[in-house]
Parts: structure tokens; sequence; C-alpha cells
């Protein structure tokens, strides 16, 4: 579905129904994405769904059986430009935006730091960190002056431990993690709400893309990725500050307030250390 110029039957100008609000969700091609934007359009949304995948063209005919609009972005967040594009995209619409979930990321593994190549670790950066932070502040600035909006952050347990063997993931997530915090400090008493949905291992692409099938984290148990977005869907809608998704993600929450940092290392490497290295 193309963007520019508007799809036929993509976001209007004015909702069709005064009941109909407008949120945007990025990384919406598969898994916790596509589940919150599901759970946006069921609940009266018009969507406007961005991935960097051409999947995404594919997915605002599933979230029109609901009745409501959607139109899909087919765009690379970890470059200025493409979040340029999305911001421009928000502005051509022309609606006030409601609430964003800024879900869009992706992790390295299959070896340790030093055996995966720097340019992979680099572009996860420029996604997950400058990406969040060049998109958030565009939007964030855009509801302050309105009083109004909700913001949702995919954050992650890992952002509680140090997590060898995908170190710059892990870190990542800790700083996605802080700095959602601050900025929910920063902004709470202007009607903006900011909320960090903190999963842990999800039955998603997310271990085959980061080429981590090989670990005991992919083998393990893991999370339905309906039940995860259900999960940060009720926190942002409610305004919570953050929310732990899932039972093996408040499991290792629990283990990271009581664990030394040492041994948190040394539990999270054994999840996330390729089998074939033992």
């Amino acid at each position: 579905m193309s963007i520019t110029p508007r799809p036929a039957n993509g976001i209007p100008a004015e909702a069709a129904d005064p009941d109909h609000r407008f949120a945007v969700v990025t990384g919406a091609s598969s898994g916790i994405g596509l589940e919150l934007a599901r759970l946006f359009a069921a609940d009266g949304h018009d969507v406007l769904v961005v991935a960097e995948d051409a999947a995404i063209e594919g997915i605002p005919g599933q979230l029109i059986a609901h009745g409501q609009h959607a139109e899909a972005l087919q765009v690379d967040l970890a470059t200025a430009a493409g979040v340029d594009e999305l911001r421009d995209r928000i502005a051509e619409i022309g609606r006030p935006l409601d609430a964003i979930a800024l879900n869009a990321g992706f992790a390295v593994g299959g070896g340790s730091f030093l055996e995966t190549p720097l340019d992979d670790h680099l572009r996860m950066i420029d996604l997950n960190v400058k990406g969040v932070v060049h998109l958030a502040h565009h939007v964030a600035s855009d509801m302050v002056l309105r009083g109004e909006g909700k913001i949702l952050v995919t954050s992650s347990v890992a952002a509680l431990l140090p997590g060898p063997y995908y170190a710059t993931y892990a870190a990542s997530k800790s700083f996605v993690q802080s700095f959602t915090e601050a900025l929910r400090e920063e902004i709470k008493d202007q009607g903006v709400t900011v909320t960090a949905l903190q999963p842990g291992p999800v039955d998603t692409a997310f271990f085959d893309r980061a080429d981590m099938d090989d670990t005991q984290a992919a083998k393990g148990p893991k999370t339905d990725p309906a039940d995860v977005a259900q999960a940060g869907y009720e926190a942002l809608q409610n305004g919570d500050d953050h929310v732990v998704a899932g039972a093996p993600g408040k499991l290792m929450a629990a283990a990271a307030k009581i664990l030394p940092d040492p041994l948190k290392a040394k539990l999270h490497g054994s999840m996330g250390k390729p089998t074939d290295d033992d």
C-alpha cells in the first residue's frame, strides 16, 4: 500500500467517527508490534503501521476488519531520513496523534561481541537507541504542546541484566529503559504518559533474526506475543510507568533484583551463549 499520495482507503484527515482515535505502531509487521496494532484497531483507533520490511504492506488489510482505517509505511527507522519520513507522514495525515508504540528493534547474537560484525551492532544501536530517541523527541514535543498523548516504548527485561553474547542488545534496552523512565518524569505533569513494556523471551522470530536459535533463551519457555501486547496495551491505557510481561520475564526481573551483578551476567550469559560453544 502506497503512502504518498494518501491511499484511498488510508487514514482520513478527519476521523469518520468522533470516537476514532489515531495511533502509530512501529515494528508492526509481525510479533508484538502486529499484536499491538490489532489491539489499537479493535479499540477504536485508526492505525498507521510502520516497519522496514515489505510485509508491512499487507498489515492494514488485517486491521480494517475492525472497522477502522489503516495504512502502512515501509521505512527504515534506523536512519534519520526514515524517522523524518514517518514524522512527515504523521503531519500529512493532519490529525492529533493520540498514542504511539515505539516497538521497532532487533538484536545481534550468535556469538560474543568480538565474534559478531561491528556494523551489525552499530546498526542495531541506530534503530534501538537513536531511532527511539529521534522519534520520541518528535512525537512527545507535539503531545506536550496539545497537553495529551500516550507513548509506549518496548524495552525488555534484558535491560535489567548484563547480556553476554548479545551484549549491545541488552545495553541498548538498558538505555531505552532509563530514557523512558526519565522522559516520563519530565513530562508526567503535562498530560502525556510514557510507559515501558518489558517482555522476557517471546515466541516470535526474534531469536531467528538475531542468530540465537541455538541458545537456552530460544529453547526455553516463551510468552505468546498477543499476551505481551495485551499487557503493554493495558499498561499504556492505564498510564502505568512500566509492565513486565510474561512469566519468564517476571522470573528474570525478580532475579535481577536480588542477584549481584557478576552472577546476573553469568546467568544471563548462559541463556544467550550458543550451545555449540559449550
